[in-house]
C-alpha cells in the first residue's frame, strides 16, 4: 500500500470513528444527585476550562449502566483516535485547507441534515416523523417505533456524519469511498454490508433483474462518470442512479447511492441532492421505469429540478 493509499485509508478510519462518537447520547461522566430524597441523573464533561453538567433524567440502574457504558465507549474512541492522529503524523499529513465554497457547502449540508436523513427514512418506507426522526439522532431512541427503523435513521446519521468529516470530503468519491458508504448504512443487519453483491437480487414492484455486479467493471463505471466533462450535479446524478440500478450492495443501495452522490457534490460545492418526501412516489415511479429501460434523461430532468438544494 502506498503512502497516499495508507493516509486515506487512516483517514476514512477516522471519520467513522468520529461519526461513531457523535453517537453516544449523552457523553460525560455519570453523577447521581439528590433532591427531596428523589435521585437524579447527570452527566459530567469538561469542556475547555469548564466543567458542565446535564441532566439525563430520573435515577434508575438501567439508565446508570447505560450512561457508564457510554462513558467507557467515548472514551475508548477518543484512544483510538489518538493512535490515528498519530499514525497520520508519522505519515506526513497535514490537514487539508479547504476551499470557502467545500466549507460553506458542509455548513449548509449540517444544517440540513435533520431534514435529508427524514426524506431518505421515507424513501426507504421508515415509519417515522420528522419529530421521531430529530428525537433519534439527538439521542438515539424513540418509542413507537421498532428497532430496525431506529437503527436505520442512526446509520443514516452515522454515514452522512462520515461524509461531512473535514478530512473525507477530499478523498476521491470512489469504488472504495462508495463501499464503506455502504457499510455504515448497513451496519447492525449484514456483517459484510460493503463488501459487492454476490448473489441475486430483485427489485419490488420491477421486473428488472440487476446482473450480478463485477468489481473492476463497477470500479471502471464510477471512473468513467468521474472523469466526465459534465456539470458538477449531472457527474453526481449520473453516481447516484448507477449505483442505484447496479444494486452493488445486498441492502441499502438507494441510501449509500444517495450519501455516495452527495459526497461528490458537497466535495465540488454544488448543494446537495435530497428525494423530498413530498417527491417520493414520483421519484419511485421515474425510477421502476429507469430501470426497466426509460431514457435516463427523464429521471436526471426530474431529480434536477425537484431533488437539488443549492445554497
Amino acid at each position: 500500500m502506498s503512502v497516499f493509499d495508507e493516509i486515506q485509508e487512516v483517514l476514512r478510519e477516522k471519520a467513522d470513528l468520529n461519526a461513531r462518537l457523535s453517537l453516544i447520547s449523552y457523553e460525560g461522566t455519570p453523577e447521581i444527585k439528590e433532591v427531596n430524597s428523589q435521585k437524579y441523573l447527570y452527566t459530567r464533561k469538561r469542556i475547555g476550562s469548564r466543567v458542565t453538567s446535564t441532566y439525563v433524567g430520573s435515577y434508575s440502574e438501567e439508565l446508570y449502566q447505560l450512561l457508564l457504558r457510554n462513558t467507557r465507549e467515548a472514551r475508548e474512541l477518543r484512544k483510538q483516535l489518538r493512535k490515528l492522529d498519530k499514525r497520520l503524523a508519522e505519515l506526513g499529513y497535514q490537514e487539508s485547507n479547504l476551499p470557502p465554497r467545500v466549507i460553506q457547502n458542509l455548513e449548509f449540508a449540517r444544517a440540513n441534515m435533520k431534514a435529508n436523513i427524514y426524506d431518505q427514512a421515507v424513501l426507504e418506507g421508515v415509519a417515522t416523523s420528522f419529530p421521531q426522526t430529530e428525537e433519534i439522532i439527538e439521542n438515539g431512541k424513540v418509542s413507537g417505533m421498532t428497532a430496525s427503523d431506529v437503527q436505520k435513521i442512526l446509520n443514516l446519521k452515522h454515514a452522512w456524519e462520515f461524509i461531512l468529516d473535514r478530512d473525507v470530503i477530499t478523498a476521491k468519491s470512489d469504488y472504495y469511498l462508495l463501499c464503506h458508504i455502504a457499510r455504515l448504512i448497513n451496519e447492525g443487519f449484514f456483517a459484510d454490508g460493503g463488501r459487492i453483491r454476490g448473489v441475486p437480487v430483485t427489485i419490488g414492484g420491477s421486473s428488472y433483474l440487476p446482473p450480478l455486479p463485477i468489481e473492476p467493471d463497477v470500479k471502471e463505471n464510477i471512473e468513467k462518470i468521474l472523469a466526465s466533462n459534465e456539470d458538477d450535479i449531472d457527474a453526481a446524478i449520473r453516481l447516484c442512479l448507477y449505483a442505484m440500478k447496479t444494486q452493488v450492495f445486498i441492502d441499502g443501495n438507494k441510501r449509500a447511492a444517495v450519501i455516495f452522490a452527495n459526497h461528490y457534490l458537497i466535495a465540488h460545492a454544488n448543494g446537495l441532492l435530497v428525494i423530498p418526501e413530498t417527491n417520493v412516489p414520483e421519484f419511485k415511479r421515474l425510477l421502476v421505469d429507469y430501470y426497466e429501460g426509460a431514457d435516463e434523461a427523464i429521471i436526471m430532468s426530474f431529480l434536477k429540478q425537484k431533488c437539488w438544494k443549492t445554497f
